[in-house]
């Protein structure tokens, strides 16, 4: 048998691949950066290489690929693969009586992100969907739809303590930058100010996300444009909100009792005793530090104003920008086993009632403050026992105050009983 010569366009491949220093493996990585695709994992830029091997031989054209390869080698396609391939490469395009101005190139390098994203069973880089749409949204006259918008807000509420920690930051950061390129293009007052509540509350829920998988700093700057939004929109419930549930978030943090203080005042500033949601929170935050700090007298007054704010609030939509009796329970909860109150078991039994089963972030801590109260009253094996079972549970599911309820179960043991071997495995599962 006799072997076939490589096409030229093989040969230019390895030729400019091999001009340039690069292995197999530091070519895929250029071919994805040139996609759009900045941290590929080792699995990906494997597969990449033994593909890049097989386009060098001829065996495969890379039709999907073209593209990224003369953006990777700064080539025009068309001199990279001449005419030689039976197939016209991906990318390429008859010569055109009108001129080009660069948005066939945007959405050949859109297609081909997208196309590198599902064949590498990679996440779908924002904004891709949006760009290859983009002409059809256009000829069909169709704008920012706010509706649609204030669903998903609803749909990422719901969905936020049913998934796992952090699972849901790719699609909310993805739907942020979609918000911000329409802000960018709309002029329309009511519209833009729509869009900007949006913003808000979507950067509201990333912030949330991202500090329940530990992003302190990154949960920091996702409330802090919240914040912002929310100010430039004039909406006051929004405004409040953005600082009464970034500083529930923010007491998990170490050390950001001031940050915490800040947040609150500004909330309950802002609110101008007007009941909501938002206010809610603030004094939820207050009531939580209070507890932590001993002082029982604040944080019993600060979980009088949490009931008393709730019970002023209109029935709402059930979105996670609410505050339903399930937060308030949960905030009563906290505050009593925290205080060493003997209503706190009945009290978390009615609050564990109100979360359904699939809730399983809020039942866990729930869980963790009745082995808490438990320990309080005593009954230090149980105590234990549940803490530990109740870590090892679903491990998916462990937000920024998880392993600090933890901690407190330590905290509350008595002297005799901090070197059971019990305490040794919780304090070791809460030192991860």
């Amino acid at each position: 048998m006799t072997d076939q010569p490589r096409p030229q366009w093989a040969v230019r491949l390895e030729t400019e691949r091999r001009a340039r220093g690069w292995g197999p493996f530091k070519a895929a990585r250029r071919l994805y950066a040139a996609a759009g695709i900045d941290h590929p994992d080792a699995s990906q830029v494997k597969n990449l290489s033994r593909q890049i091997n097989r386009h060098e031989k001829g065996e495969v054209f890379p039709s999907d690929w073209g593209s990224a390869y003369a953006t990777a080698f700064g080539l025009e396609e068309k001199d990279l693969f001449g005419q030689e391939s039976p197939d016209t490469p991906a990318g390429t395009k008859e010569p055109s009586a009108t001129p080009d101005d660069g948005t066939d190139d945007v959405k050949r390098r859109a297609a081909l992100q997208l196309l590198a994203a599902l064949g590498a069973g990679t996440a779908i880089p924002p904004g891709t969907i949006e760009e290859i749409l983009a002409d059809i949204d256009r000829a069909t006259g169709h704008g920012p739809n706010v509706d649609e918008w204030e669903k998903a807000i609803h749909d990422y509420g719901r969905r936020l303590v049913l998934r796992p920690t952090g699972a849901l930051a790719g699609d909310l950061t993805a739907d942020i930058i979609a918000v911000g390129r329409q802000l960018e293009r709309t002029h329309d007052l009511h519209v833009r100010t729509a869009l900007l509540r949006i913003s808000a509350s979507l950067s509201g829920l990333l912030a949330i996300g991202l500090g329940d998988a530990g992003e302190q700093r990154s949960a920091r700057v996702s409330w802090a444009t919240a914040r912002r939004a929310a100010d430039a929109s004039g909406d006051r419930d929004l405004r409040v909100w953005t600082r009464g549930r970034a500083a529930q978030d923010a007491f998990w943090s170490p050390g950001s009792d001031g940050s915490v203080t800040d947040l609150v005042d500004e909330a309950i500033l802002l609110a101008d005793d007007v009941p909501s949601p938002g206010l809610a929170r603030a004094y939820a935050a207050r009531s939580y530090l209070a507890a932590d700090r001993g002082d029982q007298r604040t944080a019993l007054a600060s979980l009088n104003k949490v009931k008393e704010t709730a019970g002023r609030l209109p029935d709402g939509a059930q979105t996670v920008l609410a505050f339903r009796e399930s937060q308030l329970r949960w905030t009563e909860s906290y505050v009593l086993t925290r205080v060493g109150n003997p209503r706190a078991g009945a009290v978390l039994e009615r609050a564990i009632a109100l979360y359904p089963r699939s809730s399983l972030l809020p039942r866990k801590n729930l869980a963790l403050m009745q082995a808490e109260a438990l320990v309080r009253d005593r009954d230090v094996d149980e105590g234990l026992q549940q803490a530990i079972k109740t870590l090892h549970d679903h491990p998916d599911f462990v937000a920024a105050g998880t392993l600090p309820l933890g901690v407190r179960v330590l905290d509350a043991l008595p002297e005799r009983a901090r070197a059971l071997p019990a305490a040794r495995e919780l304090r070791a599962l809460t030192a991860t």
